[in-house]
């Protein structure tokens, strides 16, 4: 397993939820990730590591290959991938993702 990809592991195991997102929180760089924390925001979550994919082109890349999904955002709870910010619109209208997020222990 090459560093990229163990960092990748080891980053979504060991945090209750990951956004690998273009930009931070605080300033996304897209559209896809500024709704990705809009609805994860809106979920009430508390614990949440996010990693700016821009900053490091491996790590871009190596998100794709460890999630076998071509796009960004990728949003991790629980260490299981759920996917982007089209399937977390669908997630969050249900209430699925809120059930996970609290299942995960992300939310106050």
């Amino acid at each position: 397993m090459s560093d990229v990809q163990a960092f990748i592991r080891e980053t979504v195991t060991g945090n209750p939820v990951v956004l690998f997102m273009k930009g931070t929180a605080q300033g996304p760089q897209c559209g896809f990730s500024a709704k990705a924390i809009q609805i994860l925001k809106g979920c009430g979550v508390t614990k949440l590591v996010t990693v700016n994919v821009l900053e490091d082109e491996d790590v871009r890349n190596g998100i794709k290959t460890y999630s076998q999904w071509p796009t960004i955002p990728q949003l991790y709870v629980g260490g299981e991938f759920i996917g982007g910010s089209d399937i977390m619109t669908e997630m969050d209208q249900s209430g699925e993702l809120k059930q996970a997020l609290v299942a995960a222990g992300a939310t106050e």
